[in-house]
């Protein structure tokens, strides 16, 4: 089935309180199942490290779980945080998932670290390293990823000649500018960080230099979306990300809570602010309000593909939002 509109899926494999990574990670393989039957093109795991309720740590594995359960879909990350491994490691772990799932894998590389300082130390050892050596370590990774080159001592095997293909994502224009530079396809994180959407895709599109990689700009936005069968249940669905992400503020577990009917008691003025901020970007609605929103965030973003972040306490719930999704991609697709 083709949804039309180009779409993909990030999940950050979300825990329910109490519930075991185990039974999270086969909600996980279920969407995916799911979303692939729909004709979404890639299925991205998230990189975050002791956050409480969330199962992604341990990225390419999931990855390769996904891909092994799974038969057409694309599989990547969305995506490795590359300051907290070594470029060789990562070479090595994609190059033996390319190997195992052909044509269906995909290296999605950010520069933030998946956690907070604590974690960041932990993971990375060496402080001096921080998100501004990310070109270098871009470009070592691209050098073993590629083919071998005369007197290269250190060679990633699986990996060499792989040209497994990276994506950059971001939430500021820093990435949107390394893409641009290196003729890269670029992911803007709107689903948390929409304010910088407009500015860093301009940029993106206005200096990308055409490479061996990709000859036109590929803009991909990641965004939130309900969808339900009336307005009001879409808002009343939406209400477990706004507790996640009020909960994240407050540095408390983020795992999947129950929907309720209202958030007004919940949170503070400023909270409600904040949570506002970072969920500006969402859509959710009905399948009317759904349309019209993916048509907007087309039009004022020029994105080639829209990634759906679409959270939910239900599993159906989540099945359903990303079919009526699909189903208003395919009108959207029609109507241009």
């Amino acid at each position: 089935m083709n949804p039309g509109f180009p779409l993909s899926v990030l999940d950050l494999v979300s825990m329910r309180p109490n519930e075991t990574p185990g039974s999270a990670i086969a909600r996980s393989v279920g969407l995916a199942r799911h979303v692939e039957q729909l004709g979404y093109k890639r299925y991205w795991l998230a990189e975050h490290h002791s956050i409480e309720g969330l199962a992604c740590s341990a990225t390419s594995v999931l990855i390769g779980h996904i891909a092994g359960a799974t038969s057409t879909i694309r599989v990547g990350s969305g995506g490795v945080m590359l300051p907290n491994h070594a470029p060789l490691v990562v070479a090595e772990q994609f190059g033996t998932l390319a190997a195992l799932y052909p044509g269906r894998i995909d290296l999605g590389l950010g520069r933030a670290p998946g956690g907070d300082f604590a974690t960041m130390r932990a993971l990375r050892r060496d402080l001096q390293q921080t998100g501004d050596d990310f070109p270098e370590l871009l470009e070592e990774l691209r050098g073993y990823l590629a083919d071998v080159r005369p007197g290269q001592a250190v060679k990633a095997i699986p990996g060499q000649g792989s040209h497994v293909p990276i994506t950059l994502l971001g939430s500021s224009t820093f990435s949107a500018q390394v893409a641009a530079a290196l003729g890269l396809p670029f992911a803007f994180a709107a689903h948390f960080a929409p304010e910088a959407l407009n500015l860093a895709t301009r940029i993106y599109r206005d200096r990308f230099r055409p490479s061996d990689a990709l000859q036109q700009p590929h803009l991909m936005v990641a965004v939130q979306i309900i969808g339900a069968d009336t307005d009001a249940e879409a808002r009343r669905l939406f209400t477990t990300s706004q507790q996640r992400f009020l909960r994240l503020i407050r540095n408390q577990p983020v795992e999947l809570l129950p929907p309720v009917h209202s958030m007004e008691g919940l949170w503070q003025e400023f909270e409600r602010a904040a949570v506002e901020s970072r969920l500006g970007a969402a859509i959710v609605g009905s399948r009317e309000t759904v349309r019209s929103g993916l048509e907007t965030l087309i039009a004022q973003s020029g994105a080639d593909e829209i990634i759906v972040v679409s959270d939910t306490y239900e599993a159906a719930d989540r099945f359903r939002s990303y079919s009526l999704v699909a189903e208003v991609a395919r009108e959207v697709a029609v109507a241009a």
